[in-house]
């Protein structure tokens, strides 16, 4: 009998085992853009950056996590830059060429549907950076300025441990540290501190940036403005990022980590709304405020995101929640949240006991399911990865990711829920993390290149994050996506994607930009990348412009 983990891993094997034959037989540059690619790089004087075009490196710069699509996106080769030098002298040598070839950054690989490869081009290992470099030069804290320079290729892991060496930290993340840089600043970064500080990309002073023709700018909102903007968010086609200056602020020590039990989605939403009021009465207690919809065929697939040092449920807790789950039609909601104190902070675990204490009285939360665990910061911040850790274990990591990220008007939540939560995920059972909070509009910038809805002060994350494990679950779940969209439509739901993925050119101007964003979007290429040399894989732009 072939267990879970032996199917994962043989399929594993045979999509890399696929990819290499495909490789060795129409990738060994018989075509005419892959002859010309390997021709302008062989004149290339990069004195200590690598280039290689082997199976090897062309699979691995391929993959992603996504690990849905790979032979339409492979590059023709990889460099590994030693400097953001290499970078610029790539990107020039793509547009002195006849035909200008793709060049794409590539960080972790966390992208979905291949948007990080160049197909028939060159992929920058990003990770090369910092490889070449001491790491004290590509992490640099000012204790003074209140601020980091770290390096696009860094880790947010890396970018935290360095701050907090001198009791510093950055204000805004990801839920999940183990990405880089210049990837979540090319997307938005977003978590449940977003309400409160915005994005990551409302949380940068200063960007060093690879240009699509080649230049080195530095840039902020004070000097090359519109090019500072363009590139935060700006999904990788204005610039590369290569560093980024980061603010910190005083370092908390602990994390009172808190977990709410709800049995409808209005209760849940409503008090998410409360907590991140700025002018309610509950205003400035939580720090960081995340949902999620709870089911009861999830498992570890289903929870890996958020793995506590130990479980916030005891097996007679667990027993309760499942009765309360069938009460309630098989699905509860769940509200995450979280109060920084100690460390450099001013706010004491008296303070933060106290202000608990109001907070429950306050929320309408299920009376007796409040689950409360007490954990240094850094566990707290980096508690995904644990999960990773599990996934890893189990063989269940790399595996197809079909997400699907989804912005959403407030007015339109409840809806939303009833026909998604309750309707289609209820029906199919696809197992995963299924995350549902609130953020204020006014901490994002409409002048950086992120779409987001703008015709509410509040607006939603929902993010379906499933994992393919078994055969026929990728179709599945491929094909639920579409049903959420098309349930949307049919119900008049705006929405919007993040991490987006769209296959025209068309379906990015109606579908993602609208008429309102989409011609500065084209204006900005036109300016910065006048041949569309950078990020092709996402499929927004091809050469020469229309």
């Amino acid at each position: 009998m072939i267990t879970k983990r032996a199917h994962v891993k043989m399929a594993a094997f045979f999509v890399l085992n696929c990819v290499l034959k495909a490789l060795s037989a129409s990738v060994a540059w018989p075509t005419t853009s892959s002859t010309s690619v390997l021709d302008v790089l062989r004149e290339l004087d990069i004195a200590n950056a690598q280039i290689r075009t082997d199976p090897e490196a062309i699979a691995l710069a391929s993959a992603d996590f996504g690990n849905v699509s790979v032979a339409a996106t492979l590059p023709a080769a990889v460099l590994y830059p030693s400097c953001p030098a290499d970078i610029a002298m790539l990107v020039r040598a793509s547009c002195a060429s006849a035909s200008p070839f793709p060049v794409s950054a590539r960080g972790c690989g966390h992208s979905i549907r291949g948007q990080a490869s160049a197909p028939g081009g060159v992929v920058v290992d990003m990770p090369s950076l910092g490889r070449h470099t001491d790491s004290s030069a590509r992490l640099a804290v000012s204790v003074e300025g209140r601020y980091i320079d770290a390096g696009g290729e860094q880790l947010w892991v890396d970018v935290l441990h360095a701050a907090l060496a001198h009791g510093l930290t950055p204000r805004s993340w990801t839920d999940y540290l183990h990405l880089t840089v210049g990837g979540t600043l090319s997307n938005a970064g977003i978590s449940g501190q977003a309400f409160r500080h915005g994005p990551q990309i409302s949380n940068v002073y200063e960007l060093d940036v690879v240009t699509g023709t080649g230049e080195i700018v530095t840039c902020s909102k004070e000097k090359d403005a519109d090019l500072f903007d363009a590139v935060l968010g700006g999904l990788g086609q204005f610039g590369i990022i290569t560093r980024a200056r980061i603010p910190l602020v005083p370092a908390p020590a602990r994390a009172r980590w808190v977990r709410l039990i709800y049995a409808d989605a209005a209760a849940l939403t409503g008090d998410q709304e409360r907590l991140i009021d700025e002018r309610g009465a509950l205003a400035g207690f939580m720090d960081y405020v995340e949902g999620s919809v709870l089911t009861d065929y999830q498992g570890l697939i289903g929870s890996w995101r958020s793995q506590p040092p130990s479980s916030f449920f005891s097996e007679a807790d667990a027993a309760r929640v499942a009765a309360l789950a069938e009460k309630a039609g098989g699905v509860l909601y769940s509200l995450e949240g979280a109060v920084y104190y100690g460390g450099a902070g001013n706010t004491s675990a008296a303070d933060v006991d106290k202000g608990l204490e109001v907070m429950l009285r306050e929320l309408r939360y299920a009376r007796g399911f409040a689950f409360v665990q007490d954990v240094s910061y850094v566990e707290f911040l980096d508690r995904v990865h644990g999960g990773e850790l599990k996934l890893r274990a189990e063989g269940l990591w790399d595996v197809p990711h079909p997400w699907l990220n989804l912005f959403l008007p407030r007015s339109r939540i409840l809806d939303f829920a009833a026909g998604v939560f309750h309707g289609v995920l209820r029906r199919d059972r696809a197992a995963g993390p299924v995350l549902v909070y609130p953020m204020n509009r006014g901490k994002w910038d409409g002048e950086t290149s992120a779409v987001f809805p703008d015709e509410e002060e509040v607006f939603y994350t929902v993010g379906i994050l499933r994992s393919a494990v078994a055969d026929g679950d990728l179709a599945r779940m491929e094909e639920q996506n579409a049903r959420i969209t098309h349930f949307c439509e049919d119900a008049g739901i705006p929405y919007w994607q993040y991490l987006s993925y769209y296959a025209t050119q068309a379906e990015w101007a109606t579908r993602h930009f609208g008429p309102g964003r989409w011609g500065r979007f084209v204006e900005r290429k036109s300016k910065y990348d006048p041949k569309a040399i950078l990020s092709r894989g996402q499929r927004i732009f091809t050469y020469p412009l229309a």
